[in-house]
């Protein structure tokens, strides 16, 4: 049964260079900023940071880990980009279920650094499993 107040599954993740890369290549964004340390650096970011996707990606995985395929082929997620995530970061995605009514439950989530500052924060919402029962 989820219940109000059932913490998200955490994922956490370290970033580095080479996976940034490597998220720019399958993802067809080159931008340099991402990718060229000597570009970002002159940049208002001070150097390279991790697309916001990769990043996003992460939460995706705590509501997969927690609704499974209800998640994937259904699940809503509404967010805003507070602040990037920089090689040698380790991020931590994860949330809180606020509400179970009808089947539906919403989400407070969330990724933040390994200082505690968000990078992402939002709501989701799923349709519960019926297996996992709902109130």
């Amino acid at each position: 049964m989820i219940e109000p107040g059932e913490p998200l599954p955490a994922v956490t993740k370290t970033l580095d260079q080479g996976k940034i890369n490597r998220y720019a290549e399958v993802s067809g964004d080159g931008n340099p900023l991402h990718t060229d340390p000597e570009f970002a650096s002159r940049t208002p970011f001070g150097g390279t940071i991790a697309h916001g996707l990769l990043v996003l990606a992460y939460l995706s995985e705590s509501l997969t880990l927690a609704f499974g395929r209800a998640w994937l082929e259904g699940g809503k997620l509404k967010v805003r980009f507070r602040a990037p995530a920089r090689p040698g970061d380790t991020v931590t995605a994860g949330g809180t279920v606020t509400e179970v009514r009808e089947g539906l439950a919403r989400c407070q989530v969330e990724v933040r650094n390994q200082k505690g500052e968000a990078l992402i924060l939002g709501e989701a919402e799923v349709l519960i499993p019926l297996e996992r029962g709902y109130g």
